[in-house]
């Protein structure tokens, strides 16, 4: 893991692929998604244990663009690196590589902290922002 930029592999399953064997476009964001939550947790930062805290973190913003197809049993890496660090909101820069290293799919992803009981939202907790800040 670099310092401010974090790698994640998946491997594209049938499940994945629309009857083209074409990964389904809603599928790039679960990949976004889940190289997300791998980073938070390679940095110590454990979203169940925050969700019990009513720290949870929400998408509320999403700019996508799909420039070539994956294709049923490629590995992808999913690198994220995040572009903005408000007081309760952040922004990822992140994007799908194949394996000759050509983009597949860029996203602008913003996520914001809310409080889920109340459905507010909230400030980052300051262990959270520390954490965040040492890998900008």
């Amino acid at each position: 893991m670099q310092r401010n930029n974090f790698s994640w592999s998946v491997r594209v399953y049938y499940e994945d692929t629309d009857a083209g064997g074409i990964v389904y476009y809603a599928n790039y964001l679960k990949y976004f998604e889940r190289a997300r939550t791998e980073w938070l947790r390679a940095l110590g930062v454990e979203q169940d244990i925050w969700l019990a805290n009513k720290v949870a973190f929400v998408v509320t913003e999403v700019h996508m663009k799909n420039t070539r197809p994956a294709k049923f049993n490629e590995l992808l890496t999913v690198s994220s690196e995040i572009s903005t660090l408000k007081r309760a909101s952040l922004s990822f820069k992140q994007e799908i590589h194949n394996a000759a290293q050509q983009i597949v799919c860029a996203a602008e992803i913003k996520i914001a902290c809310v409080d889920p009981e109340q459905l507010k939202a909230r400030s980052i907790p300051a262990e959270i922002t520390e954490v965040l800040s040492r890998v900008r």
